[in-house]
């Protein structure tokens, strides 16, 4: 059996500053336990009951995680875990593993309750410990909630991404045959040797008819009608071509306009001429369909910048709260329609900027958005309100949401730090601790109300503050 020293001990930088009698109390206290790789020292669920130092070794500790096992972390030699003084744990919430062969000392829980009132020096260090491990464990939990919310805004912006540049994709490639007609069309235009007097008068009619101010929107059905209508008066006049009827009636053209254009045009002109015209429609609605496809990924890529602020400092600056949650709904408007979400939204025109740090702010409007489309998530074709105004010298923010309703017995402690109301491989639903913080640093207040059918957090922030 491996003896136990107090020199041993004091090589551990948490125990060197204790009293060698301390650390002796210590190893009479305890009992010596090894493990082999692949072990299990304790199991998710057992009860916090033993302080444990490692000796020899280490072993990891790992969380299931839906279907899968996270590591938490690696504890080596000389790493001190379990029970420590004044810690609320009860039960561990991993299982430990030994990774090398180990050698701990384990001290029972009782007993290092009991020596809390003798060893000063033993209590401070391991109460520091704690303390280290409280920091670790809540950094460790922000930075998964930012992964989280970091993974499910990058899925919705991949999502949102993918069709302007599909769209873009396939347009260029229609634009590309569309020119690749250019050569045949010219020549048919110069074989029917069209006077600049007969030119201008059609280029004249054409504009007028694209740029007419009433242009109804045409349902499929009225739609297909009128490409039936065209395509009889294209047959009717030796013109045989489906697209061109379909692209004549996008812009606006009806059988009338052709008959106007045809008393324009000498009768074997007709037909290279409407090829013309429809060839020029056809490019110039591609290049606009590129160039609206192209303006919607600028914008989403602006939204990101505005989102992550990642081109302005981490202080204190003017913040357009508006601006703010409107950037946030962008990054998230593809699972807020993939869950067929109605967003109601009232911003008051003449809010105020007010001081605060545009990132924090947003992984609030993040956090408290995301928490209101997963409590919709089940029922669909619910409604999210986001509501601005001023309130005196606040600023007041609401998110509402007619999801299920935050159940009374928990409504107390969800914004308590670690309290999570979210299914394992849901999110450490860690969110409005995050929340919480935020606010309180921008001295501001965070509060909900909550009944069947209605939840509502409600945000206030100064307006003036350094």
């Amino acid at each position: 059996m491996h003896t136990v020293t107090v020199d041993q001990l004091k090589k551990i930088e948490n125990l060197q500053s204790v009293p060698a009698e301390q650390l002796q109390w210590l190893i009479d206290e305890s009992h010596v336990e090894e493990f082999e790789p692949g072990e299990r020292l304790f199991e998710a669920g057992s009860p916090l009951d033993v302080t444990m130092v490692v000796l020899e070794g280490s072993f990891r500790i790992c969380m299931p995680q839906g279907n899968s096992i996270r590591e938490i972390a690696v504890l080596n030699e000389g790493s001190i875990t379990g029970y420590l003084p004044y810690s609320r744990g009860k039960k561990l919430t991993g299982y430990g593993e030994c990774v090398r062969k180990m050698t701990s000392l384990i001290c029972p829980a009782e007993k290092i309750q009991h020596g809390i009132k003798i060893n000063y020096e033993l209590t401070e260090a391991l109460v520091h410990i704690m303390t280290n491990r409280v920091r670790d464990f809540t950094a460790l939990q922000q930075q998964n909630e930012k992964m989280m919310a970091l993974g499910k805004l990058s899925a919705g912006l991949a999502h949102e991404l993918n069709n302007p540049a599909a769209a873009i994709v396939r347009n260029t490639a229609a634009l590309k045959d569309q020119l690749h007609k250019y050569p045949h069309i010219f020549k048919q235009l110069a074989a029917i040797k069209l006077k600049m007097s007969e030119v201008d008068p059609i280029n004249t009619f054409i504009q007028e008819i694209i740029n007419r101010p009433d242009k109804p929107v045409l349902g499929m059905l009225e739609k297909s009608s009128k490409e039936d209508e065209m395509m009889d008066w294209l047959e009717d006049h030796e013109v045989n071509s489906y697209e061109m009827a379909e692209t004549l009636v996008d812009v606006g053209f009806a059988v009338n306009d052709l008959d106007k254009l045809k008393l324009k045009v000498a009768d074997d002109c007709v037909s290279p001429v409407l090829v013309w015209i429809s060839n020029t429609l056809m490019t110039d609605k591609l290049v606009s369909d590129i160039e609206e496809a192209s303006r919607r990924i600028s914008e989403l890529v602006t939204s990101v910048k505005n989102f992550t602020h990642m081109d302005m400092a981490a202080d204190k600056q003017l913040v357009d709260i508006k601006e703010g949650i409107i950037s946030t709904l962008k990054m998230m408007i593809y699972k807020i329609k993939k869950n067929n979400i109605n967003m109601v939204k009232s911003f008051a025109e003449d809010l105020p900027k007010i001081m605060a740090r545009p990132g924090d702010l947003n992984q609030v409007w993040t956090n408290l958005i995301d928490n209101a489309l997963d409590a919709m998530e089940s029922n669909g074709g619910d409604t999210l309100k986001i509501s601005t105004q001023r309130d005196g010298s606040f600023v007041q923010i609401k998110i509402t949401d007619n999801g299920p309703g935050i159940p009374e017995d928990i409504r107390s402690r969800i914004f308590d730090p670690f309290f999570t109301t979210k299914a394992m491989g849901k999110g450490t639903g860690m969110g409005l601790d995050v929340v919480s913080r935020i606010i309180q640093q921008h001295n501001g207040t965070v509060k909900v109300k909550s009944k069947p059918g209605e939840t509502e957090f409600e945000v206030c922030l100064p307006l003036n503050q350094e």
